[in-house]
């Protein structure tokens, strides 16, 4: 489960220094690699009409390229406030505001006042919750069509990787942790609310897993 204690440090974490910095390098560069590799997995075919929920958004690149490429709508879920008025403001400078619905909170918390959408986005967001179970599974029950998690690789070194990190978040007292789950729960939990593996790309220094409904609903065709 989450740490009870962490119920405020997304926000002191993913705090408006390093949201407003991560803004000015999106302007500048582009949204990163496994952001564009999740997006384009998304909206593979035709992203036209679709609805997007893209949970723990940052600056909100993966909905906002969806929406450009003819997505209908989004709903960004974010536990960071900064980060939350980041996407507001950069949707609001390319003119989608009024296609974005904003929800500041724990997703897990939020998620049964969360629609379904077609195409959902967990895009480096697995790593940085405990509950690895709850978090997908919910991901997985909300998606139409289809879902795309960018996480860290699976293995030791990661793991390793992952508690040098750790250990300095416990030096610096902080109570944000961050994690490197196998990526056997993510597949369960997905699979366990009825979708299917869809693909798997070594994506730089992450990994990108997408996964369908195979049976889809009349209105995600």
């Amino acid at each position: 489960m989450p740490d009870p204690r962490c119920s405020c440090c997304y926000d002191d974490t993913f705090d408006r220094r390093l949201a407003e910095q991560e803004l000015r390098d999106y302007r500048r560069r582009g949204p990163g690699r496994a952001s564009r590799a999740l997006v384009d997995a998304l909206g593979r075919g035709d992203a036209k009409g679709r609805t997007v929920l893209d949970i723990g958004a940052g600056v909100g690149a993966v909905h906002q390229l969806l929406l450009e490429r003819g997505a209908a709508a989004a709903t960004d879920v974010d536990a960071s406030r900064p980060y939350l008025d980041a996407a507001r403001e950069e949707a609001e400078r390319r003119g989608i505001a009024d296609r974005v619905e904003f929800r500041h909170g724990d997703f897990v918390a939020l998620a049964p006042e969360i629609k379904a959408a077609d195409l959902v986005a967990l895009d480096r967001v697995v790593c940085c919750y405990g509950d690895v179970d709850a978090l997908v599974t919910l991901a997985a029950q909300r998606t139409r069509r289809r879902l795309g998690v960018t996480l860290p690789p699976d293995g030791r070194i990661a793991r390793a990787v992952v508690g040098l990190m750790n250990a300095w978040q416990w030096l610096t007292r902080s109570s944000f942790r961050i994690y490197a789950h196998p990526h056997a729960r993510v597949v369960a939990a997905a699979r366990g609310a009825g979708l299917e593996p869809a693909g798997t790309a070594a994506v730089g220094m992450w990994r990108l897993l997408v996964f369908e409904r195979p049976i889809l609903t009349a209105d995600s065709r």
